[in-house]
């Protein structure tokens, strides 16, 4: 199982009020194997459930400071996730990561068992 998100490392840096797409490249499983979810650790703070899409049907969750902003998607041709995020805020920036496991509306990091290497967001204000 491995996942890779947005060029593996690559810093990405946007203005306040702009957009940024993430995606998570997956190989050695599939999306009926594993659901994905999207994490999110800012420096000194806990890692974060941003979203997740459920493999047995789909469902898609959302923390509370990113309902309404942020949409996950998946490509299954590309065995690919998308983390499309609008509106961004200084307040999202973190390091990103995207990860497979069990989706539950808690999007509960203990849940989710294999883990890419991230990749740095900065929102500038």
């Amino acid at each position: 199982v491995q996942l890779v998100e947005s060029g593996g490392g690559l810093v990405q840096l946007v203005q306040a009020g702009g957009s940024l797409r993430l995606s998570c490249a997956a190989s050695g499983f599939t999306f009926d194997d594993y659901s994905i979810g999207w994490f999110r650790q800012a420096p000194g703070k806990e890692r974060e459930g941003v979203s997740c899409i459920s493999s047995r049907d789909g469902s898609t969750y959302y923390g509370d400071s990113v309902k309404g902003r942020f949409t996950i998607s998946t490509d299954n041709a590309k065995n690919t996730v998308y983390l499309q995020m609008n509106s961004l805020k200084p307040e999202d920036t973190a390091v990103y990561y995207c990860a497979a496991g069990t989706c539950t509306r808690h999007i509960d990091y203990t849940t989710f068992g294999a883990w890419g290497q991230g990749t740095q967001v900065t929102v500038s204000s």
